[in-house]
């Protein structure tokens, strides 16, 4: 099991430059789990994406159906004292340290290509590249 941040899973079902890379996280790791925050983040991307016209509700739609299914029962709260405890000592956002909170707390990588995220946690946060080399 791998923590995803909200990217790697856009990148999934967005067709893209990034899709082969979110592609080969998912074929060594496909138990992707994500705190429930990376539902409203995936809805904004695709909102952004609906408004610019490059994808049409229905679709936008689709991907959100799939990506939940995907995620279902890899879903998880975390507790505010260990977002903000990590917040505190990181120059993150706190959206960002849910993603770190819930790795940490299941003892799994974060794979995430935010380079703050990289930097503020390395023991943590591994990018899709170093994932995949290992």
């Amino acid at each position: 099991m791998i923590v995803v941040d909200t990217n790697v899973v856009a990148y999934l079902w967005i067709p893209g430059e990034r899709t082969p890379e979110s592609e080969a996280i998912l074929r060594r790791d496909p138990e992707w789990a994500a705190p429930l925050l990376w539902r409203s983040e995936l809805r904004s991307v695709l909102a952004g994406w609906t408004r610019r016209g490059h994808l049409d509700l229905p679709a936008a739609a689709r991907i959100a159906a799939e990506a939940e299914a995907h995620l279902r029962g890899r879903e998880f709260a975390v507790a505010a004292d260990e977002v903000l405890r990590r917040v505190a000592g990181s120059r993150c956002s706190a959206y960002d340290c849910e993603f770190v909170a819930l790795a940490e707390e299941l003892a799994v990588p974060l794979v995430t290509a935010d380079r703050e995220v990289l930097r503020g946690f390395p023991r943590t946060a591994v990018s899709p590249e170093t994932f995949l080399a290992t």
